[in-house]
């Protein structure tokens, strides 16, 4: 064969393969890496997400990138609480409200549960009291303050002031129906439920977004009509595998499961260090000396008031300014408030969040300890780790609540709440067996590790039981007559050997109030509070973990 032919071939096989090539290097989009298999779903095969976007940002959320900074504070400490010590700590990119929860907010979760857990009914009555913020907070032995009192909460006019008297198991739980309520809303958008469903769920119908990843056929009361997308379904009899359709016509997998990206995660508390780092702003400072945590206000510079030649003089958020000044003079006030303010009342820090520092102050999801234990952990630190799992039925079944099968805890205030809503998955504690051989954690409760447990206490090498934390140990039980009437038994603490209120049922709160001075906004502050107890000056905002990449734009450039 002549020379130059063979060459020839050579050439365009070794240019075919090149090809070849280029084409399967395209992030193997269409077929997987390690089998060459099709990931579409065609030829019997499997569907897989391949033309992922990205996290949508959820209703109410802005995006922070995460990064790292120092955590505490770096001025003069001269309270001498010695409880902020700066540590340089790295937060993963989340989101977070770009404002307080409001009134308006909060009462739409009271009539969602108003109306689906009905309150004249015996059985349901505990769970919308149990939601209820406190009115009563706003009364002083010496003030008068009814029109708060009995106004705040509901009147028109506070609808966009954010809401008070919320204490931190309240949050946590309108939290957790926010998560449910956005995914529910996702779903019937995109058709993969029936259209309108939520609107007519009651106790025995209420949608989960953890019931309907691990067990969907039992969301909605094991209603398949909703989960089905009702009529939309009809191609899916003739199927095998379960399919509906959505708006196109298009046949899909029935339910939506974690590999899809559809579900959002969940609305949450944010942690203290999010907190904090959400509060400092530091996207577009650049300088060292700023970056290392001299940053004072969620806004540049050292003063409360605004320096800019319109609006100078003004103050950037609303707090007390002294003894008997919570708003300025009549005519000319410095913050345009006395207690507190609507949302978006002052400029937003740089990451858009409004209210970072004034109005009121936040709680967050971490249990205090005088320490953060850097040491330990510098990477999306948090206190409060109590780790569980599903409930499983003899059967295999994941076990979910029923309209019958809420189970309710007394608060140590005497509060009763719902340990869990009908259509949630039962949850308990991992076990020593759950942990055997594992290396970064050994059991469920990891609230006082290395920080109030035994092992972290004087007595660790000692024959005793003396806690690390000697907080006061109140009770409050339940206790029927023979009537069947129920009244509360409480067991109030007098001994007098307690020393501190520090236990895993206190959490911090972060960020100055309408009720405090200046030397409060700075972000670094740190207080804690009962988490069953509330007040008129602590609210709160959600937080989002992001999944995927750290930045907005994909993947970083190299």
């Amino acid at each position: 064969m002549n020379v130059k032919i063979i060459f020839k071939t050579c050439l365009v096989v070794a240019f075919s393969a090149v090809i070849a090539s280029c084409s399967n290097k395209d992030d193997y989009k269409d077929n997987s890496r390690a089998t060459g298999w099709s990931l579409d779903g065609r030829e019997g095969g499997l569907k897989y997400q391949t033309d992922y976007k990205g996290q949508e940002t959820g209703p109410g959320l802005v995006f922070i990138e995460g990064g790292t900074f120092t955590m505490g504070k770096v001025q003069d400490d001269v309270m001498h609480d010695w409880n902020n010590t700066p540590t340089q700590q790295h937060v993963q990119s989340f989101y977070m409200d770009e404002t307080e929860v409001t009134n308006r907010m909060y009462l739409q979760y009271l009539d969602w549960l108003k109306y689906t857990f009905p309150p004249t009914e015996e059985k349901y009555k505990n769970i919308y009291t149990g939601a209820l913020p406190d009115t009563l907070v706003w009364r002083n032995r010496l003030g008068y303050n009814e029109t708060m009192t009995n106004n705040y909460l509901r009147h028109p006019a506070y609808q966009n002031y954010p809401v008070v008297g919320v204490n931190w198991i309240q949050a946590t739980e309108f939290s957790k129906w926010r998560t449910e309520r956005v995914n529910e809303l996702i779903l019937e958008q995109k058709g993969y439920t029936a259209r309108g469903a939520r609107f007519d769920a009651d106790a025995s119908s209420t949608f989960n977004t953890e019931t309907y990843i691990n067990a969907p056929t039992l969301v909605y009361g094991g209603n398949d009509e909703i989960t089905r997308g009702g009529k939309a379904s009809d191609r899916r009899e003739k199927e095998n595998t379960p399919r509906t359709k959505d708006g196109s016509g298009e046949a899909k997998n029935l339910y939506v499961q974690r590999k899809d990206g559809v579900l959002l995660p969940e609305y949450r508390l944010p942690t203290e260090a999010e907190w904090e780092y959400a509060a400092l702003g530091l996207s577009s400072i650049r300088e060292y000396n700023k970056y290392r945590g001299r940053k004072k206000y969620p806004w540049d510079g050292q003063y409360t008031r605004n320096g800019s030649r319109k609006t100078r003089g003004d103050q950037l958020a609303n707090f007390k300014q002294g003894d008997g000044d919570y708003g300025g003079i009549a005519g000319w006030s410095d913050d345009g408030a006395d207690i507190t303010a609507e949302i978006k009342s002052y400029q937003p820090n740089d990451f858009g969040l409004y209210d970072m520092a004034g109005n009121v102050a936040e709680w967050v999801a971490d249990v205090y300890r005088p320490i953060i234990d850097d040491e330990y952990n510098d990477f999306n630190y948090y206190r409060g780790n109590v780790y569980t799992k599903n409930a499983i039925n003899p059967d295999g079944t994941v076990k979910v609540v029923t309209a019958d099968s809420v189970v309710f805890d007394t608060l140590s205030n005497g509060s009763v709440v719902a340990r869990a809503l009908p259509g949630e998955i039962v949850k308990e504690n991992v076990t020593t067996e759950d942990t055997y051989l594992r290396t970064q954690f050994t059991e469920s409760d990891n609230r006082d590790f290395r920080d109030g447990d035994k092992q972290s206490s004087r007595y660790f090498r000692e024959d005793k039981d003396d806690p690390m934390y000697n907080s006061p140990q109140h009770s409050v039980t339940a206790v029927k007559d023979s009537t069947g009437a129920v009244s509360l038994d409480r067991q109030y603490d007098t001994n007098n050997n307690r020393t501190t209120l520090i236990d895993n049922e206190v959490r911090v709160y972060k960020g100055g109030s309408w009720r405090d001075r200046a030397y409060w906004l700075d972000p670094a502050q740190r207080r804690y509070f009962p988490q069953d107890m509330a007040t008129d000056y602590i609210g709160f905002r959600n937080a989002m973990s992001r999944v995927g990449s750290k930045s907005q734009k994909g993947k970083t450039a190299r």
